[in-house]
């Protein structure tokens, strides 16, 4: 990525189809327009919020912003960048602890969900400076539906600029909605067990229970009741936490471990575990994927198949291959996936047995037993 005063080498670690470039027009429009709004005087306080992989971080390096991303990929890929360009970037924040402000500029990925989008205005109308600025930038096609309605009810300006190379750049001063007192903030449902659901709005299907899940369910109750006492549990990609929560619901013995590569779909679920089972066992992880050096007796997976603007089955085969080296010699797979994804081809690759455990026309349902080697341990 070619800059005013430097190059840097940008990379997608982690990711699936690394032939794509790890920035957009949309990072260097944002770049474009921070020189142009930087305003005289002392360097400016600058915050960066979801930069998947470094470009804007990187880019405004001398400044030395505070990053901020809901995505423990993106912490992942700004480290990894920033080593490979000989820069460093001490720590990326995350929704959990945001940092304070105030800032005097704020650079916003624009993010495709409408109501992430409020959350993160909301949030910047705390931390900005009376004299405050956001920059925010997206491709067009990746704007959500609802961007300028958010801009234009929460902030103090919408200033969208002319779109050049398939992006736009979005300028807005601070508001006066706050993320206290929105009503918008939590979001659920009741589930059949008769606890509340409820997620933060970066968390897939917060407000309801997605047609995959509520197939998937049935199998899981059915395997959570055959595990021993006290048996490991992991929910990978836990969102609010419904699965691994209604494993501890039906047996309060059991040791849930909940990870998801989203900070709020990790908040979402601590808050749901605290206040539905405060007295079970559950550890909460904001990792990409299985978290190294454990062992589970029993995994539960409904995988996605997009990751931001890139579709494909790359995160979903990558959690396989984690779940089978994680998995007990005696443990199960379970996975829900939809039917035109094939998982079940993939799924031969990495396990010993794959068995079809639920199905209807639009999902799946698989188990799956782990491999033996030569000692007889998986």
């Amino acid at each position: 990525m070619k800059l005013a005063d430097r190059e840097l080498s940008l990379t997608r670690p982690g990711k699936g189809h690394k032939d794509l470039r790890a920035w957009d027009a949309a990072d260097e429009l944002l770049l474009e327009a921070y020189a142009d709004h930087r305003g005289d005087g002392p360097a400016p306080r600058v915050a960066i919020v979801d930069d998947a992989f470094g470009a804007l971080t990187l880019g405004l390096a001398d400044c030395q912003p505070v990053s901020l991303a809901d995505s423990a990929l993106s912490r992942e890929a700004i480290a990894h960048n920033a080593h490979a360009n000989g820069l460093d970037v001490s720590r990326v924040d995350d929704w959990r602890a945001p940092p304070q402000g105030p800032f005097d500029r704020i650079l916003v990925k624009l993010p495709r969900q409408v109501d992430y989008l409020e959350y993160i205005l909301r949030w910047a109308n705390e931390v900005l400076a009376p004299d405050g600025l956001v920059l925010g930038a997206a491709m067009i096609k990746h704007m959500p539906a609802g961007c300028a309605d958010r801009f234009t009810r929460l902030m103090g300006s919408n200033e969208p600029q002319p779109a050049r190379r398939k992006a736009r750049v979005v300028l807005a001063r601070p508001g006066e909605p706050r993320l206290d007192g929105w009503a918008g903030l939590w979001r659920g449902y009741r589930t059949a067990d008769g606890w509340g659901a409820e997620g933060l709005p970066a968390v897939f299907a917060r407000e309801r229970l997605d047609i995959g899940t509520q197939m998937f369910l049935p199998v899981v109750r059915e395997q959570v009741q055959a595990l021993p006492t006290g048996a490991r549990v992991l929910d990978l990609g836990c969102g609010n936490g419904v699965l691994g929560l209604s494993a501890l619901n039906l047996r309060p013995d059991l040791a849930v471990t909940f990870c998801d590569v989203s900070s709020q779909a990790i908040a979402s679920a601590r808050h749901n575990h605290d206040r539905a089972l405060p007295g079970t066992t559950a550890r909460f992880h904001h990792v990409d994927g299985v978290p190294q050096g454990e062992r589970f007796d029993l995994i539960l997976c409904n995988p996605p198949f997009h990751e931001g603007g890139t579709v494909g089955d790359h995160i979903a085969l990558r959690l396989f291959r984690q779940s089978a080296r994680a998995l007990t010699g005696k443990g199960r797979l379970l996975v829900v996936g939809n039917r035109h994804l094939g998982y079940h081809v993939k799924l031969k690759r990495q396990f010993r047995q794959v068995r079809q455990r639920a199905a209807d026309p639009k999902f799946v349902v698989f188990e799956c037993a782990p491999r033996q080697t030569e000692g007889g341990r998986s």
